[in-house]
């Protein structure tokens, strides 16, 4: 039996109308906005040929308000799966040019298929959201459509990375789909999300608004913290994703992208003390300790413009996938406060999730005071990065630059949180309070520090070299994160994959 030529031509004919839905016209208008379409997209994110689509010849089944008479290349939907580098992904991207991009049932069928594909396989996956929001036009299936893809966005959480590029609108319901994922990229100019728009908060309460102040990517990316990084344009927030996806594994079963072929530079970094201030009262700018520290001073900073008190971010220690935090006592004095505590909690657990381990660079002077902190609820956000770092199984090393004051100690993943390895320098560090200790009056000496007292078992890591600044070298903290690293594989391996460092696995098979 063979087909027949004619009917190969037609399915040609028919694909290539699905495919080049966007005249050239249109494309040049999109490129100088510094959009790409839909399927540009996707073929700028994966290798060139590896891209599978899904779905192609889907097709709504609405009927009411002309709907049946209209045909939706894809339905506004380009699905599919792809490699970028050397790791499959799975991806959707939204077409704004097919009825402004809005979700409908079929969409939303679509999308939930690649995300289920995504979790089956155990692959990450990368939404392009450009989209008006919910299609009118087919009622409560395209709001059941939107319940549907928040459910597989719960369900793939903690198990695949999820990443969202906004490049578009992102309105209404649609908001909460990017706010479920691991990492939210926003365009500078393009992008837009918010529940409700300027004309409804206008309309409601009387109070102009512009979209910008409702739901730019600036405001969500140092106001609303919704946001993890801010791309000039389409093509450089694909460049982010591919960035991100270089330091996270496949899945919570995989370890990270660790490059085990770097060799270990037994060296000293004596300019590293240079960055230390000779005054304590002097601020430390904690970016030199970090080019410093990682491998070719290289940080992808997460939330770099939300909470700028602390740091998070991803880096390498000699080949070694870490996932850094860091407190920035350029801004506020490096203090805790609502926001900063939120923005460790989520990136700690998010390492947790996918085996990366944390390092933390500790000069806190303690949680923010103010009537503003405790009404906002600095106890409840406090208590986020406790349980975060107290519940992270991956490889933990602490190390106190200079001091660590009353619970903010506890909150940067003291020894008695879990910390698998933590110290700090001779004569520096840890106090129950600035200047004195609370209830007492006593004046807190020297012997509050870890590396003489010894408290909870810590430790110093390496000696500095001047007023006896105790700061790491660079091979310490390498050679301790791939021992720690050693360890969890070996507990994972011997049935502990809840309890990767020693003391929790001893602890686990003493219970």
């Amino acid at each position: 039996m063979t087909i027949r030529p004619e009917l190969i031509d037609k399915l040609r004919t028919k694909r290539t109308q699905l495919t080049e839905n966007v005249s050239p016209e249109k494309l040049e208008e999109l490129h100088a906005k510094g959009l790409l379409s839909a399927r540009e997209r996707l073929g700028t994110l994966f290798v060139e040929g590896t891209f599978q689509e899904l779905g192609l010849h889907a097709s709504h089944s609405a009927t009411n308000f002309g709907m049946a008479a209209k045909t939706l290349p894809a339905d506004g939907v380009v699905c599919g799966t792809g490699y970028v580098g050397e790791m499959q992904v799975a991806a959707f991207s939204q077409d704004f040019s097919v009825v402004a991009g809005t979700l409908g049932k079929m969409q939303a069928r679509k999308i939930n298929r690649t995300m289920r594909h995504a979790l089956k396989n155990g692959v990450p996956v990368v939404a392009f959201k450009d989209s008006g929001g919910a299609r009118i036009q087919e009622g409560v299936d395209a709001l059941s459509g939107y319940g549907d893809v928040f459910y597989s966005n719960v369900l793939l959480s903690g198990v695949v990375p999820q990443i969202a590029v906004i490049c578009g609108p992102c309105a209404g319901g649609a908001a909460y789909s990017p706010a479920l994922m691991d990492f939210v990229i926003m365009t500078r100019e393009n992008a837009h999300m918010f529940l409700t728009g300027p004309q409804v908060i206008k309309a409601v309460t009387g109070r102009a608004t512009t979209m910008a102040e409702v739901g730019g990517a600036e405001m969500h990316a140092t106001i609303s913290g919704n946001a993890h990084f801010i791309a000039n344009d389409d093509q450089d927030a694909i460049g982010v994703v591919k960035q991100l996806l270089s330091y996270l594994p496949s899945n919570n079963t995989e370890d990270p992208p660790h490059d085990l072929t770097v060799p270990i530079e037994e060296m000293e970094d004596p300019g590293i003390n240079d960055c230390i201030p000779d005054s304590p009262s002097e601020p430390l700018d904690m970016y030199a300790i970090i080019r410093r520290l990682v491998d070719n001073g290289e940080l992808l900073e997460v939330h770099a413009g939300f909470a700028r008190n602390i740091i998070v971010g991803f880096a390498r220690i000699n080949g070694v996938v870490i996932g850094l935090v860091a407190n920035q006592p350029m801004v506020m004095a490096g203090a805790l406060d609502l926001n900063a505590a939120d923005k460790v909690a989520r990136f700690v657990r998010t390492c947790n999730v996918f085996n990366v381990p944390v390092v933390t660079l500790v000069d806190v002077p303690g949680f923010l005071p103010g009537v503003e902190q405790e009404r906002g609820g600095i106890i409840r956000h406090g208590a986020k990065m406790l349980f975060a770092y107290g519940s992270c199984t991956t490889p933990k090393i602490t190390v106190i630059l200079r001091k660590a004051y009353g619970g903010s100690y506890l909150a940067m993943c003291s020894q008695e949180m879990g910390a698998d390895m933590a110290g700090n320098g001779r004569g520096h560090g840890l106090r129950l309070a600035n200047g004195r200790d609370r209830g007492h009056g006593r004046r807190s000496g020297s012997q509050d520090s870890l590396s003489q007292g010894n408290r909870g078992g810590g430790r110093s890591i390496g000696k500095g070299r001047r007023n006896g600044t105790g700061i790491p070298r660079k091979v310490c903290l390498a050679i301790r994160i791939g021992e720690q690293l050693l360890h969890y594989r070996r507990d994972r391996a011997a049935g502990y994959p809840l309890d990767g460092f020693p003391g929790a696995a001893q602890s686990a098979r003493q219970a």
